[in-house]
């Protein structure tokens, strides 16, 4: 019988071990000041995210069990339930309404969203150990830092079929909390390995409309935070859970490369790579909306006109949002291209409320049955780096119009302002009356002090 590993023994510096190594020595100094600010800009939105989510049927259900489950008591807020709780609880619950409305951030890379699986077990345990703002964004940074890289390790063949936000996201928390709680790079391996066994998330659920999105963030970030509490307790995993013979990529990658693992480690800062949501939408359907946009805008068309929409995409687009051919539930009506770009025809604007609306819209219905997607060459070989936008509009009088946007809005090229942020964080904080103007006025200013704070302490205002 093999004797269990000292938590103590050396690590070997493969690339899981690396990952932990830099995780573990991350401080807020190491980081650039422009990285540091773009947290805090990501922080935000999250938060915002998690408000606007916290009225949604299914978030209602995972925050229920919650409050049956968890304790009535604690340092850390529950978004939803709107209490303190334990840093499990808050974690799991804001996970999950965080990525409902689909505002949350992404990386093109590495197809992943970051923000929905680190900041609301980052926070929770910040605010239950009182950790100081600074190190809130170390623990946030380095969470980012080794998810995103996680992702793009796993490949485009992982995400065919696994959901890699609840998969490298269970990492990614893992990381973050383990930040938190000081572990040496040791213990921060053995927290990365019990993390990767329990990453989970297939996008079966997209063909039934069902709510399973919302469980594959609320168990990555409570998995990712008691694999690390774990390992504080010298509890052991998989030292080469990502990159081993039988680890995460030999079960769910065919095109993984080691290399992406430990790309750039310190002078490379991903988060500064991902992007903002401008759409309440999935990513995959924002560059053709802006590319339609763009042609609707200068050739003064509108929907009336169209006869035909052709969206140039890449396979990553197909393989998840071809499967929703007649959205049943607002949710599932955001991965349908038609719907979408019925909203832009239409609307001029594909946000919350339009979606809301969507369903019982005939016209929406009669405009989505007019877009079709192509695999385009160009834009499937640039993917998923970048996300290229084209379309082709044909009018009823036979004119063809040809649409292109290189980078979509919310792209680090494209980005958003701290004012666009404030603003769309007052739209999601206030949506269908999750908070008040003044709540969300009052966590926008705590966000923006956030590294001064010696202790996080609550954000939003009772």
């Amino acid at each position: 019988m093999n004797a269990v590993p000292s938590p103590n023994a050396p690590a070997i510096l493969h690339p899981s071990a690396e990952l932990a190594r830099f995780a573990s020595g991350l401080q807020y100094a190491d980081i650039p000041e422009a990285v540091r600010r773009r947290c805090e800009d990501l922080l935000l939105d999250c938060l915002a995210s998690v408000l606007a989510g916290s009225t949604h049927r299914a978030v209602k259900s995972v925050a229920k069990f919650a409050r049956a489950m968890g304790p009535t008591d604690g340092n850390s807020e529950d978004y939803v339930n709107r209490r303190l709780t334990s840093p499990l609880f808050a974690a799991m619950v804001n996970a999950a309404s965080a990525h409902v409305v689909e505002q949350d951030d992404v990386h093109n890379g590495s197809v992943f969203h970051p923000a929905a699986v680190v900041f609301p077990p980052a926070l929770a345990v910040a605010q239950s150990i009182g950790a100081s703002g600074e190190e809130l964004i170390a623990a946030s940074v380095a969470g980012y830092e080794v998810g995103i890289r996680v992702g793009e390790f796993l490949g485009r063949s992982h995400y065919k079929i696994f959901h890699t936000t609840g998969t490298a996201g269970t990492v990614a928390a893992a990381v973050a909390v383990g930040r938190l709680l000081k572990l040496d790079p040791d213990r921060m391996l053995h927290a990365i390995g019990s993390a990767g066994t329990q990453a989970a998330g297939l996008w079966e659920f997209l063909r039934d409309a069902a709510d399973s999105k919302q469980l594959h963030t609320a168990h990555a970030a409570a998995s990712g935070l008691t694999a690390a509490y774990l390992a504080e307790d010298g509890f052991t995993g998989a030292r080469r859970i990502l990159e081993g013979l039988q680890g995460m990529a030999a079960g769910m990658s065919t095109d993984s490369d080691p290399a992406k693992l430990v790309d750039r480690l310190g002078t490379r800062w991903a988060l500064a790579e991902t992007s903002f949501k401008f759409h309440a939408s999935c990513r995959h359907t924002h560059p053709a909306a802006d590319a339609l946009q763009a042609v609707m805008r200068d050739h003064a068309l509108q929907a009336s006109d169209i006869a035909r929409v052709v969206t140039h995409v890449h396979q990553g687009a197909i393989d998840v949002l071809g499967p929703v051919v007649d959205p049943q539930t607002v949710h599932q009506s955001k991965f349908s291209m038609g719907t979408v770009l019925a909203l832009i025809a239409l609307r001029n604007s594909a946000d919350l409320a339009n979606f809301d609306l969507a369903l019982q819209d005939g016209k929406v219905a009669a405009f989505r049955d007019l877009v079709t997607m192509e695999l385009d060459e160009e834009v499937d070989g640039a993917y998923p780096q970048r996300w290229i936008g084209k379309v082709t509009v044909t009018t009823h009088d036979g004119k063809v119009y040809s649409g292109r946007v290189d980078e979509p809005k919310g792209d680090p090229g494209n980005t958003l302002s701290r004012e666009e942020i404030e603003d769309k964080s007052l739209r999601l904080g206030t949506y269908l009356g999750a908070a008040t103007e003044s709540q969300v006025t009052g966590l926008i200013k705590n966000v923006w002090a956030i590294a001064s704070k010696a202790t996080v302490g609550r954000l939003l205002p009772a």
